[in-house]
């Protein structure tokens, strides 16, 4: 049985059929230009037409900036010269002095020779030798007495020359002008002081200190082949090299080396980043002194190049850098934040938004510290929203009362409470903002994440989660309590940079109990000061950070405020944070209030501040009252021993010799009238304080003005203007 096929189909007449489909239509021929590459194989001009893969200029003059910099320290450098020499012109008119008369030594010493025509003593020593032997010999009498005369006549010209030069310099000098004679003093001398000069005795001072650290390309060579990474020669070979691509030279304090491993040999560039104490040791220095990094192939290496500096000295102690955000008026968040230095004194800046940050190391290491620059910076930036919580309940986060949105001091159950509600009301904010941002249309949020635009036009700032001491925090809760915390830090982590939510987490303990691991991997930027090993560093840094060169464990004590910074799975650097002390912490948290009150952005706890608002209105609380207020944040009373505590913990050199009577008269000193001495906390009735004797004791007005607290403005982004009443027609 056959099919007809029917002559027209869908419009086509003669269709071309494939099974149960038609052939698709051949496609007209394009004509395209063909064009020969100069590179083939049996093009005979390839080499000479093939353009160097090669920049024209040195990397020093390809751009005016580089110019501009090496022109600066150019200058810089002749400055420094200069004023090095000029101190040292007493010393050298001395030494100029001394060695002139060295010189003159020399050169008179050499003249002799000249002046007494020795080159004809010699035939005349000769001569009289002969005549004595031969006095009958009447020719070699003849000879010998010409000869003597030519001798005594070349003496008396060439002394009387050097005599007539000698006066005709010394009435030159007698009749010229003082300026003339010190010119002709000089020129005289200079010379004479060159030639007097020695390998003992040189007219300048060397301005280059002796190297502490010496290297060549052997050096380097010996320290490879001791460490295992190049291999044992046999009998006088010596065995494979590196091939120094750039130095060993000098760069700034230290010896700078670019090589590439040979070939054959099967080790890499993560052999030499692992075997870097070893290398260390041979080469004579610290571990601390040897900085070293693979060549990336966008800066032209390979996985067998490496770039090495050694110090000449442990680039990270002496007088900390102190923070350039101290003198800024304002900073915008969406710049990266200045942090610190490397070994080289470059300066290190850390992008923050879209980033989750993480601070570990040991206690008294400047972890705190350095986890305050990222708050300062936001501090700076009136569109910062502040969340803080402080387990360790300590003094150096309380300044954040006068900016902080959310403010929760200690680990205490009333704590512990303040900060699971504080993250229910981060997620229900961040849930709030993805509706909001779902919203948008594409031309005012096109990538579905926060502007700078949006955050001014719809008022939502950015927010920085700060959790020190988070370990605390983790071994205060009961496992499902623990289990909530965990996972509601996780969502805000993971979710909360495209709603603008910058996390910076902190803990001096960074194992699976006191901070889980799924809650660290979340994190993106890490920094470790010093750990007591590799493990712990990898707990902070991240799994095999160690073996890669990301190491803190080599850092030591005196390493205060250094530490290494991972912001990328091969991306690390070892940095010496800037230094912000607490006083300057304060002031920029003053500064930073001041900010937001300007823009209308103060909220939360830090529009109840009672301390702030006196400030403002120039009423003076006594401090023990402020600091019982600020300690019972979070409750409503508190018993005098628990209050006592706190305080210590809050200011031990102030509150460290307190007892119960003692606080009693200070606040009853400050204006609180006790309605009652004993107060019930979780059914035990112990002598202690209400909160609201304590408040009694503040002026209303204050109260009055820290406690009015308005609701945030909501946005409605469909008529792209915040909610609230239409204003009025003229």
């Amino acid at each position: 049985m056959t099919d007809t096929i029917p002559e027209r189909i869908n419009g086509h007449a003669k269709p071309q059929v494939s099974l149960l489909k038609f052939a698709p239509e051949p496609r007209a021929a394009v004509e395209e230009d063909v064009v020969e590459a100069v590179d083939r194989a049996d093009n005979p001009l390839a080499d000479w037409l093939t353009v160097p893969d090669a920049p024209i200029l040195p990397v020093w003059a390809r751009s005016a900036a580089s110019l501009k910099a090496n022109t600066a320290a150019f200058c810089r450098l002749s400055w420094w010269h200069s004023r090095y020499h000029l101190l040292r012109v007493p010393k050298y008119a001395f030494r100029l002095a001394y060695l002139a008369t060295k010189g003159a030594w020399r050169g008179a010493r050499g003249l002799w020779p000249t002046l007494t025509a020795q080159d004809r003593s010699a035939a005349v020593k000769a001569l009289r030798a002969m005549c004595k032997a031969k006095p009958e010999n009447v020719e070699l009498a003849v000879q010998y007495a010409v000869l003597h005369r030519e001798r005594t006549t070349a003496r008396r010209w060439r002394f009387g020359t050097a005599a007539v030069a000698v006066v005709a310099v010394a009435v030159g000098f007698q009749l010229a002008a003082p300026l003339l004679q010190t010119g002709m003093t000089l020129a005289a001398a200079i010379p004479l002081a060159y030639l007097g000069r020695g390998d003992d005795a040189q007219l300048l001072d060397n301005p280059t200190p002796p190297l502490r650290v010496d290297m060549s390309a052997q050096q380097l060579n010996d320290a490879l082949r001791a460490a295992g990474l190049l291999k044992q020669g046999k009998g006088d070979d010596e065995g494979p090299r590196v091939t120094c691509v750039m130095g060993p030279v000098r760069d700034g304090n230290g010896w700078a080396v670019i090589f590439d491993l040979p070939k054959g040999g099967g080790k890499t560039a993560a052999d030499v980043l692992a075997k870097r104490t070893a290398i260390a040791a041979e080469l004579g220095v610290d571990e601390i002194q040897v900085i070293a990094s693979r060549v990336r192939a966008a800066a032209g290496g390979n996985a067998g190049r490496m770039s090495m500096w050694v110090a000449d000295d442990d680039p990270y102690l002496g007088t900390p850098n102190p923070s350039p955000l101290v003198k800024a008026e304002t900073f915008s968040v969406w710049d990266p934040i200045p942090f610190g230095q490397d070994a080289r004194g470059n300066r290190i800046t850390v992008p923050v938004m879209w980033q989750s940050l993480f601070f570990g190391g040991l206690p008294r290491r400047g972890k705190t510290f350095t986890q305050r620059l990222m708050t300062a910076a936001g501090l700076l930036d009136p569109f910062v929203r502040h969340y803080v919580a402080d387990g360790k309940g300590g003094a150096d986060w309380m300044p954040m009362k006068a900016v902080a949105h959310r403010l929760v001091m200690g680990a205490e159950d009333d704590a512990v409470e303040a900060l699971k509600a504080m993250l229910k009301e981060l997620l229900a904010e961040m849930e709030r903002r993805f509706v909001l941002l779902r919203g948008l249309p594409v031309s005012i949020c096109p990538e579905g994440k926060l502007t700078p635009a949006i955050v001014e036009k719809y008022n939502v700032p950015i927010i920085f989660v700060t959790i020190d001491e988070l370990q605390e925090y983790f071994t205060a809760m009961d496992k499902d309590d623990r289990d909530q915390v965990i996972n509601d830090l996780c969502r805000i982590a993971r979710r909360g940079p495209a709603a603008g939510f910058v996390c910076n987490f902190a803990s001096q303990r960074p194992d699976a109990e006191s901070v889980p691991t799924k809650l660290r991997e979340i994190i993106t930027l890490r920094y470790c000061t010093q750990v007591v090993d590799q493990t712990s560093s990898d707990m902070v840094l991240g799994k095999g950070k160690a073996a890669q060169g990301a190491d803190a464990s080599v850092l030591s004590e005196d390493h205060r405020g250094t530490g290494v910074l991972v912001t990328g799975p091969a991306s690390f650097v070892t940095v010496r944070a800037d230094f912000l002390d607490g006083p300057g912490f304060s002031e920029l948290c003053q500064r930073g209030r001041a900010l937001r009150v300007k823009h209308q952005q103060l909220t939360g706890d830090a529009v109840g501040d009672v301390t702030s608002a006196a400030d403002e209105a120039g009423v003076t609380i006594a401090p023990v009252l402020s600091d019982c207020l600020d300690v019972m944040r979070h409750t409503d009373r508190m018993h005098t021993v628990v209050l006592l505590d706190r305080l210590v913990n809050v200011d031990e050199d102030r509150y460290g010799d307190f007892d119960a009577e003692r606080l009693a008269a200070e606040l009853e000193a400050a204006g609180v009238d006790r309605t009652t001495k004993q107060v019930k906390v979780e059914g035990k009735n112990l002598a202690g304080y209400r909160r609201a004797d304590l408040e009694a004791a503040v002026p209303a007005e204050l109260l009055l003005a820290a406690r009015r607290v308005e609701a945030d403005p909501s946005t409605n982004p469909a008529t792209d203007t915040r909610d609230g009443p239409a204003p009025e027609g003229p």
